[in-house]
């Protein structure tokens, strides 16, 4: 198993179906034409019998399929869960659809019990922080009771907790599953980065890097930039520019497009982007996304599983969001605008 990707690899027995599995949502996912590799049988009857399985009302269609984004494909592709492969499985009476179906069953069971383990070590570390918090609070109380510092000096701890209330707040936010994308700005078309701007940047870089740094394996960075752009029924898919810059460094971290240099270019062309939209520094020049903060976001994005994309996410965006910002200079903007896409 890849554990950062969640993509498994199910040969049969006698090695003539092997196919990549995506583990997600507690289930397995297969495209129909996996489907048709695994059982052996013709694109239409496969997709027949998927038809009537719907048609039927064995199993309903919204939430036994679903359209994920996979890199080298310019729209999202359909997969369907290991209660339709195994209802597909039945239909045809193919012994490697019982076959499949165990092997999916052990891998499951497998995926349960390291996530419950996962989750525990969570709880830990959240409860860990709280309690963190709890004393440090405990210990101003106390520290003011005794009239241990004067006045100014009481404000200014309790500023120390007023300066980062954003911070905890979104941990408590995080912590109970309340985070949402707000406080965003909406992308208005004045900038927008090109795919021809985007290489200009990645080659700019390369002479900071040697080897194979910024040498393109696929089309996967072009289908990232586009990807951000992509509308549905007249709509854009990702309205603000926050939710754009969020996607854009996930999809590039997750496409794995380059030889080497996926997590530097990522960062990159993710501040290029912000501050071609004035979204990157503070009025008071200072960088509005600290280094140290960027790394952890893109580590963050690299070692996760797919499942866990969508809060990802929403973390960023709102470290990220209008409210988490202070008003900014136009030299500021215009200085790294420069820098990056001129």
């Amino acid at each position: 198993m890849n554990e950062q990707s969640e993509i498994l690899i199910y040969q049969s027995e006698d090695g003539l179906a092997v196919t990549e599995v995506r583990l997600e949502a507690d289930t397995v996912w297969l495209t129909q034409a996996q489907m048709v590799t695994l059982f052996g049988r013709d694109q239409s009857v496969i997709s027949r019998h998927i038809g009537n399985i719907f048609k039927e009302g064995e199993l309903v269609r919204e939430s036994n399929m679903q359209k994920m984004h996979i890199a080298n494909s310019d729209k999202p592709v359909v997969f369907f869960n290991l209660d339709v492969i195994i209802s597909v499985g039945y239909r045809v009476k193919s012994q490697q659809g019982t076959r499949f179906r165990q092997w999916a069953n052990r891998v499951l069971k497998e995926y349960l019990t390291r996530g419950y383990s996962l989750n525990e070590k969570l709880l830990q570390e959240q409860n860990r922080r709280l309690s963190d918090l709890r004393d440090t609070v405990a210990l101003i109380e106390q520290t003011l009771a005794h009239q241990a510092v004067g006045e100014d000096e009481a404000k200014g701890l309790l500023k120390v907790i007023a300066d980062y209330a954003y911070a905890l707040t979104t941990l408590d936010r995080f912590d109970h599953g309340s985070l949402e994308i707000e406080w965003t700005t909406t992308a208005t078309g004045d900038f927008i980065l090109e795919y021809d701007q985007a290489v200009q940047i990645v080659t700019a870089m390369k002479g900071e890097f040697d080897g194979l740094f910024g040498l393109e394996k696929d089309q996967g960075f072009k289908s990232a930039l586009g990807t951000i752009y992509q509308t549905f029924d007249g709509k854009e898919v990702y309205p603000s520019v926050e939710e754009k810059a969020a996607h854009l460094l996930y999809f590039i971290v997750k496409n794995h497009a380059f030889s080497d240099g996926n997590k530097r270019i990522a960062a990159a062309i993710f501040l290029c982007f912000m501050a071609g939209h004035g979204l990157l520094y503070h009025s008071g020049g200072d960088k509005r996304i600290a280094d140290n903060a960027l790394v952890a976001l893109t580590l963050l994005i690299a070692e996760s599983r797919p499942v866990e994309k969508e809060t990802i996410i929403k973390v960023i965006i709102n470290l990220i969001n209008r409210n988490n910002d202070k008003p900014r200079k136009d030299s500021d903007v215009n200085r790294v605008e420069k820098g990056c896409v001129s």
